[in-house]
């Protein structure tokens, strides 16, 4: 697995002012976690953080923060900006050797599905799978081939399997599958209708009396 290099400063305030700041200086706030240790606010450049943010692969993180040991970690959250999208917060978790981790690792299609050549769609529900694993058998993605996908076949949690991986997502839990298109049935008129044996239902016909013949009932 490919290792990256993220350099970093130690946060001496946590206030809502200083974050203010450093946002107007383009670095993102964020917190290191290692176990039985205490958490480690920090912040970075934002240019910095973004290709291990926005990418199909899980790197292994070498964090760097002045004055401290360098660290192996993995993101473990990010948080964006309701309205800009924008990255504004971040979570790292150190990696203990010798000790299994959780991540979530983003799931890579394989082939083109023979469903789709019969007029089939391909629905992919599971974009990323939550794994357990030693950090030396953390893998960039997980691939799956689909090559063999017919109409009405799907690939389930259950179906999977990775040399030392543990998947953590719910074994009945739909990956990808193809479906039938749906076929739109077009609006029938009531001319097609009533040929179609339907009732053509009217409004009853209300018979007036004629003035003449209002006059000759007066007369009687």
């Amino acid at each position: 697995m490919e290792k990256l290099v993220l350099e970093a400063n130690e946060r001496k305030e946590i206030t809502k002012q200083y974050t203010k700041t450093l946002r107007r200086q383009k670095r993102i706030p964020g917190v290191f976690y290692l176990k039985q240790n205490n958490p480690i606010a920090i912040d970075v450049l934002g240019r910095a953080i973004q290709p291990l943010v926005f990418t199909s692969k899980t790197h292994l993180i070498s964090l760097k923060i002045d004055g401290r040991e360098d660290q192996e970690c993995i993101m473990k959250d990010v948080q964006f900006d309701p309205v800009t999208d924008e990255i504004i917060h971040f979570d790292l978790i150190g990696i203990t050797r010798g000790e299994k981790i959780e991540i979530e690792v983003p799931v890579q299609l394989i082939g083109s599905a023979a469903g789709i050549k019969e007029g089939g769609l391909l629905q992919h529900s599971l974009h990323k799978l939550d794994i357990e694993c030693f950090p030396k058998d953390m893998p960039e993605r997980l691939e799956i081939n689909i090559t063999d996908l017919k109409i009405g076949d799907a690939i389930h949690v259950k179906d999977l399997n990775f040399e030392n991986i543990t998947i953590l997502n719910l074994e009945d839990a739909i990956v990808v599958s193809v479906v039938h298109p749906k076929v739109e049935k077009e609006p029938v008129t009531a001319e097609e209708g009533i040929l179609e044996g339907e009732e053509e239902i009217k409004e009853p016909e209300v018979i007036g009396k004629g003035k003449a013949a209002a006059e000759d009932e007066d007369k009687d």
